[in-house]
């Protein structure tokens, strides 16, 4: 699966090419069954997101079940099976990149089973990931950044949440899932960073600029508590000997808050931000991932070396962080056609 990437699979799927003539073998299901819980058993213990948990057992049950469908057990299939299953993908009307993220997951299916001793090889290995279309990704220009963060009021509470959350998203290039993540201890103000969960629980700290601490400092000062006196009230409706008013949550105390005091989810985020673009007529669509480019772009733009800025952003790997340099190629060749008088 890619850096930046999630699976995203709706349950109960049709396996492509499926047979319907009747109920595929009892025994390579059990098997296939016994495979993905086994996979699953090894993200967790990986850390990984109960989202991308999800993701690879629904893609795999629907992979399970062409396979089941077709007679194969585990030990079955090879490199021209996968072929098969890929081939019927595309032949489904699956996109490439669709096609890609599933065969993403049967690798992962197949490297699990050989760790574990249960088969010589993974088959899934052999066949070429489909091609997919590419895509830069989107960055907003930093005046449009500007404006849409400069709109922002700071008149109510939940103006004040907002804010701080969208500086602090644009100032570390966070995630939506980091920015809901974080608790109120994660900000190092002495330090002038802010320490992130990423994923696969790997920890990492990003520095916060002036703006974007002031930002949180006036939420926090004067906020949040409206946030957290709801929550108080609405428990102790609930549970009169109830003394916490602050929910539970292995990070602790959330950084942002609902205006009924709950943790945010990355719903709630990219609606309000939803909100903010429309307000000020700029950067209409932007998403927080959308922030998170900007933030990469920007600082490639103003000299950052691609070390840094990969260790900022979270990622495994420096080739995910070398799509940005497209980004300021695809620039400059744009500035070059428009400006040059022999272009």
């Amino acid at each position: 699966m890619a850096a930046e990437d999630t699976h995203a699979e709706g349950e109960g799927e049709r396996a492509p090419g499926a047979p319907t003539g009747g109920p595929p073998a009892a025994a390579p299901e059990r098997r296939w069954s016994r495979a993905v819980a086994l996979l699953d058993e090894d993200l967790g213990r990986r850390g990984a997101a109960e989202r991308t948990r999800r993701a690879y057992g629904s893609d795999l049950r629907q992979f399970a079940q062409w396979a089941a469908a077709a007679g194969l057990a585990p030990g079955d299939v090879g490199p021209r099976e996968v072929r098969r299953y890929v081939a019927a993908l595309s032949e489904g009307g699956a996109a490439p990149s669709s096609a890609a993220r599933k065969l993403a997951a049967v690798r992962a299916l197949f490297a699990s089973l050989r760790e574990h001793g249960l088969i010589a090889a993974n088959p899934a290995e052999l066949v070429a990931t489909p091609r997919r279309p590419s895509r830069l990704p989107r960055a907003l220009k930093a005046q449009e950044v500007d404006a849409l963060l400069t709109s922002m009021p700071a008149d109510t509470p939940l103006h004040l949440r907002d804010r701080a959350m969208f500086e602090l998203a644009y100032a570390a290039g966070l995630r939506a899932e980091e920015l809901v993540s974080l608790g109120v201890g994660d900000v190092d103000w002495d330090g002038e960073q802010v320490r992130v969960q990423g994923k696969g629980s790997k920890t990492r700290y990003v520095p916060v600029g002036e703006v974007a601490l002031a930002a949180l400092r006036d939420y926090l000062d004067r906020g949040r508590g409206s946030s957290v006196a709801a929550a108080g009230r609405a428990g102790a409706a609930h549970d009169p000997g109830r003394m916490d008013p602050m929910p539970t949550h292995p990070r602790g105390q959330a950084l942002f808050l609902s205006r009924s005091g709950r943790r945010l989810s990355t719903s709630d985020v990219r609606r309000r931000l939803r909100k903010w673009t429309a307000h000020a007529g700029v950067a209409a669509g932007a998403s927080p991932h959308v922030l998170r480019h900007s933030f990469a772009t920007h600082l490639l733009n103003g000299g950052a070396d691609l070390r840094s800025i990969q260790e900022m952003l979270g990622h495994a790997s420096i080739s995910t962080t070398q799509v940005y340099t497209r980004v300021e190629s695809a620039r400059l060749k744009s500035a070059y056609a428009r400006s040059h008088p022999r272009a």
